[in-house]
Formats: C-alpha cells, sequence, structure tokens
C-alpha cells in the first residue's frame, strides 16, 4: 500500500507541487530561501596561523539541501574542514545520505527508510530545502556519492551512522577504502560500540564519539578505543567547566551545533578550534 501511494504521489502530486503556474511551489520557495554565511574571521574570528576548523553541519544547508550533494560540494568550495552527512540503510542494505529515518521530513513521499527498497527512495523528489528547486532532478545521495565528493580536496568527509547496525559496518569501511580516503574519512556515531567496531575493522580512520555533556566517564570511554578518538559534544549542553574538563583531559574535541558568533569567540577564547556549524563560515 504504502509503495502505491509514493507511486502515485511521484507521479501526480509531486507534478502539481512543482509547477510553475500554481501557488504550491511558490510558497515553498518563501520558506526555503538561501540563508548568507556569517564569516568568522570577518568578525575577528581566527587567523591563518590559528584557524578555526568548521565542520559544515549536513553540507552547507545555507544554500542548499541539507544532506544533499550540492550542499557537500558547497562545503568543499568554502573550504569547510569537514562536511558532516548522516547515513542510513535500506531495506535492500544500500547506504544512503539522509537525517531523519523518515523520508517525509525531506521529500515529498513517505515511509522508513529501512522498510524501502534503495530503488524506491531514489525517485523520490525533495519538497523543501535551501534552492531546492534549482537543482533539477536531485535525489537521495548515496554513500559512494557523498564520498565521491572529496576525492582529490582538502575538506573531509564526516560519517555519522544513524542505522542500528553493526554487520553492516564493514561496508563503510570499504567504501572509504575504495575512494583512497581513509587517512581524510570521519567515522562518528552516539552509539560507542560502533565506534570499538570500526576501530576494529580499521584502525587508521579517526573517530569522533557523539555525546550531550562531556563527563569524565564519556572521555575514558573514548579514550578506551584509542588515539585517533575524539570526542563530539552538542555545544548547548555544556559549559566552560565541562568544556575545560576535556581541554585538561587532552583529548580532541569538536562541538555541535554553533551557530553564532559569540559563541565560536567563547569556544575559541578558551582554546577550541573545531566547531560545526550549519551558518558560519571562514
Amino acid at each position: 500500500m504504502l509503495s502505491f501511494i509514493n507511486k502515485v504521489i511521484s507521479l501526480v502530486l509531486v507534478p502539481v507541487y512543482m509547477c510553475p503556474f500554481l501557488p504550491f511551489l511558490h510558497i515553498a520557495k518563501i520558506f526555503n530561501q538561501p540563508k548568507d554565511l556569517i564569516s568568522l574571521s570577518a568578525n575577528g574570528i581566527g587567523s591563518d596561523a590559528d584557524p578555526v576548523f568548521l565542520t559544515a553541519h549536513r553540507g552547507v544547508s545555507a544554500v542548499a539541501p541539507e544532506n544533499s550533494l550540492p550542499s557537500f560540494e558547497a562545503a568543499v568550495k568554502h573550504g569547510y574542514y569537514t562536511a558532516e552527512c548522516d547515513i542510513h540503510l535500506t531495506k535492500d542494505n544500500k547506504w544512503v545520505v539522509c537525517h531523519n529515518s523518515e523520508v517525509d521530513a525531506r521529500f515529498c513521499e513517505f515511509g522508513k527508510i529501512s522498510d524501502l527498497t534503495f530503488d524506491e527512495v531514489r525517485s523520490f523528489s525533495y519538497k523543501s530545502g535551501a534552492n531546492f528547486w534549482k537543482y533539477e532532478d536531485m535525489r537521495i545521495p548515496t554513500l559512494d556519492e557523498y564520498l565521491d565528493v572529496f576525492v582529490g580536496t582538502a575538506t573531509r568527509p564526516q560519517i555519522e551512522i544513524k542505522a542500528e547496525t553493526y554487520d553492516m559496518l564493514y561496508t563503510v569501511v570499504d567504501a572509504v577504502v575504495a575512494k583512497g580516503l581513509e587517512s581524510s574519512a570521519i567515522v562518528i556515531s552516539f552509539d560507542l560500540e560502533q565506534l570499538k567496531k570500526i576501530h576494529e575493522l580499521n584502525s587508521n580512520i579517526e573517530l569522533w564519539y557523539l555525546i550531550d555533556e562531556i563527563t569524565a566517564e564519556n572521555i575514558a570511554e573514548a579514550k578506551s578505543i584509542g588515539d585517533n578518538v575524539w570526542l563530539s559534544p552538542n555545544f548547548e549542553r555544556n559549559n566552560k567547566d565541562t568544556i575545560q574538563l576535556a581541554i585538561d583531559a587532552g583529548i580532541g574535541v569538536s562541538f555541535w551545533t554553533v551557530n553564532t558568533v559569540e559563541d565560536a569567540k567563547m569556544l575559541y577564547d578558551m582554546g577550541i578550534r573545531y566547531i560545526e556549524t550549519d551558518i558560519l563560515c571562514k
């Protein structure tokens, strides 16, 4: 039934939604306008000698739909240190790039990615995101397509594992190695056991442990995996005391999601040089 509904949406409702002679697309454009990026250097934060290393959260979603190929290409163009994506497994075990487990937040169609086949998901049309109407025939990216964006560039791919799987993690490692990105790619997860598994499969891949508040316990957990493991804490769940805890522990740390100059300056003044953002640029 879901497959039938999605086919009707794709064949009938999407053309209506995208028709320039009807009001629906024009209304959508009002709510999906691009945003101007805010330069840190123009606000006196960072320098060539002591830079801030920025991660584009889900790509540069200020100028293109989040987790789309154009958003990742924009990250390379604007010189971001990394571009973060989220990956899920389809019903037939193909990795696709999308933040939510349900597709309806970004696409016209409905369903949970894990209940849909790869071919079904690839047929879906974007309904929102900055400038989504400008990218003709844009489709949900595969992991391989995402990785291709960074081959031969200075921007690092950063892959958040969203699927609740351990058995299929080897395919992520294989994809990274096949693209020659083993020393560049970063794999991140809230699931410590997933990070341990990735480390077992390939200890050369850098790992970031996603957490909320920094504690002595999660610092120890990250360090227990190996030297190539960082913390990636929720900025809103931390204060100067917990930030200092990580600094004193000597562990790499990158905060998400930092979207104001004031917050970026506070972190910079404390010695933090790695942040994830939706709107800030170099």
